[in-house]
C-alpha cells in the first residue's frame, strides 16, 4: 500500500503536467457541454419529449468523458510508456506490478470522477440543470464504466505497435464510437446501418444506462442488461489484456 500511494501521487503529477493529455482527455469534455449546451440546449430531445437537450447532452457528455479518459487516454499513456522503454525500466524497480497498475488505473479514475464533477457543476450554474437525484445508482454506473473502459483502454495496447500509431489508433476508434453511440445528438434519428453499428458498442449501453439513471430515475439495478453488456466487454478487454499486454517495445 506505501508503494501504492506513492505511485498513485506521481501518477497524479504526471497526468496534471502533460497539458495535451490534459485537455484533451479531461477539459475537451467540459469545453464542449458548454460550447454545445449553449447552442442547442433549450431544445427538447426528439424521441425523448420532456428532456431538454442540456440534460441529455450532460449525461452524454459523462459517457464521452469516460471513454475519452479511461480508453483513449489510459491507451496512449501506456503505449507511449511502453514504446519509450518506460514499462521495461519500471519491471526492474522493486515497485510491484500489480501496484503500478492499480496507481495508473487510479488515476485516471479519479481524472474521471474530477470530470463528472465538473459537468454536473456547469449544468447546474450555466443550464439550471438539478444535481441527479439516485446518487448511489449514478456513483455504481460510474464506477462500472469506468473500470470497463479502463479493461478495454489496456487491451486496445496490444493492437497498438509504435508511440507515433497510438493517437491515429485509439482516436480512430473512441471518436466514431461517440457520434455513433449517441454522446453528442440523440440517435433516434440516425440511419439504420448507424444505429446497427450501435448496438454493439459498449459506449451506447453506458450512456442508456447513465441516461436512464440521470433523466429517468432509474435505479442500476433495474437495468440489468446496460449492466450485463458493459460488464461483458470491459471482462473482454482485461482477458486481452491478460493475454497480449507487453511490457517491452514492439522492437525488442
Amino acid at each position: 500500500m506505501r508503494l501504492f500511494r506513492h505511485e498513485l501521487r506521481i501518477e497524479l503529477l504526471l497526468y496534471t503536467r502533460s497539458r495535451e493529455l490534459a485537455f484533451f482527455t479531461f477539459l475537451l469534455p467540459l469545453i464542449l457541454f458548454v460550447l454545445l449546451g449553449s447552442v442547442y440546449g433549450n431544445d427538447t430531445v426528439k424521441g425523448d419529449p420532456g428532456v431538454k437537450q442540456s440534460k441529455y447532452l450532460e449525461a452524454g457528455m459523462i459517457g464521452y468523458g469516460a471513454i475519452s479518459i479511461a480508453f483513449a487516454g489510459l491507451a496512449i499513456v501506456l503505449v507511449i510508456r511502453r514504446e519509450s522503454g518506460i514499462l521495461k525500466r519500471l519491471r526492474a524497480t522493486p515497485l510491484p506490478a500489480p501496484a503500478y497498475i492499480a496507481a495508473v488505473l487510479t488515476s485516471f479514475m479519479i481524472a474521471f470522477a474530477v470530470e463528472v464533477a465538473g459537468l454536473i457543476l456547469l449544468g447546474r450554474v450555466l443550464f439550471g440543470i438539478p444535481a441527479p437525484d439516485r446518487i448511489g445508482s449514478l456513483v455504481l454506473a460510474l464506477l462500472l464504466g469506468a473500470i470497463a473502459f479502463c479493461g478495454l483502454g489496456i487491451g486496445v495496447t496490444a493492437l497498438i505497435k509504435s508511440a507515433e500509431g497510438a493517437s491515429a489508433v485509439v482516436n480512430a476508434i473512441y471518436l466514431p464510437a461517440s457520434f455513433i453511440a449517441g454522446a453528442f445528438f440523440s440517435p433516434a434519428h440516425f440511419p439504420q446501418v448507424l444505429r446497427a453499428i450501435a448496438d454493439v458498442l459498449p459506449l451506447t449501453y453506458f450512456l442508456r444506462l447513465i441516461r436512464n439513471v440521470m433523466l429517468h430515475d432509474q435505479a442500476i439495478w433495474t437495468q440489468g442488461t446496460n449492466v450485463a453488456v458493459i460488464a461483458a466487454w470491459g471482462l473482454a478487454g482485461v482477458i486481452v489484456a491478460l493475454r497480449y499486454f507487453r511490457w517491452e517495445p514492439s522492437e525488442g
